[in-house]
């Protein structure tokens, strides 16, 4: 793996946000198990020579990817777009996306509707992590990200690309 960020370590700033989202995230699953809401999100799998951009949020003990939930009035397309400028500084177009699963599973207690898009990079792009929300941003071959502990829609994703021999 290698390892793009905007500075070496967090600062303690950083580190109070990152305690603040762990307990918001902690608050938000006990919601979820109480109410068991539908939640609707759009994350983006970057590929670039055969590998994939994964990022590890403060707040979870999985991998995952840049993303995040969909705001009322915005199109899952603009929201991945969103959250990739906000997540990890890098600039797209809704166009150049590509839907890779679309996809309503259980998670954490919430009817998760999670939809994936992948998007082909020809030049690897610089990745700022904000040492808060993101903490670490690297680079995977496709199987050693399988050997990781995914969040289980990527999981899916990255045995399909494999499996059509895309990766």
């Amino acid at each position: 793996m290698t390892r793009d960020a905007a500075g070496d370590r967090p600062t303690l700033v950083d580190r109070t946000f990152q305690l603040a989202y762990k307990g918001a995230y902690q608050l938000m699953r006990t919601y979820w198990r109480v109410r068991r809401p539908t939640t609707h999100g759009a994350l983006v799998v970057l590929w670039h020579e055969g590998e994939l951009l994964l990022v590890r949020n403060s707040y979870v003990g999985y991998y995952t990817l840049p993303g995040g939930y969909i705001h009322n009035g915005e199109s899952s397309r603009d929201a991945a777009v969103r959250e990739l400028s906000e997540e990890i500084g890098l600039r797209a177009l809704p166009s150049e996306l590509e839907l890779a699963l679309d996809t309503t599973h259980e998670w954490e207690g919430k009817h998760d509707h999670v939809e994936i898009f992948t998007l082909d990079v020809t030049a690897r792009p610089k990745i700022q992590v904000d040492h808060r929300e993101v903490v670490e941003a690297g680079w995977h071959a496709p199987a050693r990200a399988l050997q990781l502990n995914l969040f289980p829609p990527l999981r899916t994703v990255i045995e399909t690309r494999l499996r059509r021999g895309q990766a």
